[in-house]
């Protein structure tokens, strides 16, 4: 039985493998890596609405296609977000990528958005009980311009 971490390792491995195979355009490796029914959420400004989605559907230029080297991939358990910047589009953009039974199944999209990850805990004290948010990453590429979303997990 796997650890955690290797979990963990082990999705970040599947995004990274990904990465790889969007800039190459692999997609036998594509269609292996994503759920045939990927779930996709975008935050960001309309005109780029459709960044990722050309990426992901081949319809994109291998110009935009080197553009999404990400700049980091973390992990956090069942979801690993990865950051980047599109230097010639002037576009920050971060992927939080869902991992279930192996697959990716789920990629939220945020564009020229600052992203904050927060861990909600419960605690209990007595009869009450609260809760707890902690940021546990913040993105780092984007400037103080943009607006900003939490995505708690």
């Amino acid at each position: 039985m796997k650890t955690i971490i290797e979990k963990e390792d082990h999705n970040k491995k599947l995004v990274t493998d990904l990465y790889k195979a969007l800039v190459s355009k692999d997609t036998n490796t594509m269609q292996q890596l994503l759920a045939s029914d990927l779930e996709w959420w975008f935050h960001g400004p309309p005109c780029h609405r459709h960044y990722l989605v050309s990426l992901l559907t081949g319809s994109s230029s291998s110009s935009s296609q080197k553009s999404l080297v990400p700049n980091l991939i973390i992990g956090f358990g069942s979801i690993i977000v990865a950051e980047g910047y599109d230097e010639k589009n002037m576009v920050w953009w971060v992927h939080a990528w869902s991992i279930s039974n192996g697959i990716i199944t789920e990629v939220r999209e945020y564009v020229n958005t600052s992203v904050s990850v927060t861990k909600l805990g419960f605690h209990s004290e007595d009869v009450v009980v609260g809760s707890t948010f902690r940021c546990i990453w913040q993105s780092k590429l984007c400037d103080d311009s943009v607006p900003g979303l939490i995505l708690t997990i």
